[in-house]
């Protein structure tokens, strides 16, 4: 009877798990995990109404569940969440997923997915992605964080088989993130008044990344 009752408990929990995790969303998170390495130069330009900022470049370096490493003589990163094109905040804690059906973006249709942690470690309490089922990846997301607010990510691809973006766009709430003006860089032309001001304000970051030395398991 004992054995019966635990073969039953186990279907069900193998059943759950399967209904609650998307099918797609796992076979993406299982083409990023093959990535070990990569390099890139990134070029990042900022729209923020209030801060005139020249563009940026700087060298990244990518070691699979280690830090991501920044090198740049003068390189503001605003959010630092921009450079995880590994999508690694999505995935390192135990998730369910929740079906939201399909959304038309550029004329091109995606499933619409919500992303709900289960650890209360995590650092953020939902995503909604949009996956492309047919090239098996996530184009755009918007995470809702615990401290920083909010993020959209969007997300393009040079080509059909990549599996790490090459452009980003991040979208974010910038009294959030409560950035010091010494950390803006020292060519950058910040109108103070607008920025000390109490209304909401968002900013756009625009990263495109040049790959190199890509690995995989």
């Amino acid at each position: 009877m004992m054995r019966q009752i635990l073969f039953i408990y186990l279907t069900s929990v193998c059943f759950l798990n399967g209904q609650n995790i998307d099918e797609n969303v796992l076979h993406i998170q299982q083409r990023m995990e093959t990535i070990q390495t990569f390099t890139a130069n990134v070029t990042l330009d900022v729209d923020i109404s209030f801060v005139n900022i020249p563009e940026k470049e700087a060298r990244i370096e990518y070691i699979k569940d280690q830090e991501t490493k920044v090198f740049s003589e003068d390189f503001i990163l605003i959010p630092k969440k921009g450079l995880d094109v590994s999508m690694h905040q999505l995935f390192k804690n135990p998730f369910i997923t929740v079906d939201r059906g399909e959304e038309l973006r550029n004329g091109n249709t995606y499933k619409m997915v919500n992303i709900i942690p289960t650890d209360k470690k995590a650092d953020f309490s939902i995503a909604t992605a949009l996956v492309d089922t047919i090239r098996h990846r996530i184009v755009e997301y918007e995470i809702n964080t615990k401290k920083d607010g909010t993020y959209i990510v969007k997300m393009s691809y040079d080509k059909d088989t990549a599996i790490l973006p090459d452009n980003l766009e991040v979208e974010f709430e910038i009294e959030r993130i409560r950035i010091p003006l010494k950390y803006m860089g020292k060519d950058a032309q910040v109108d103070k008044s607008t920025y000390k001001s109490n209304a909401p304000k968002t900013g756009i970051i625009y990263l495109n990344f040049n790959y190199s030395n890509i690995t995989y398991q």
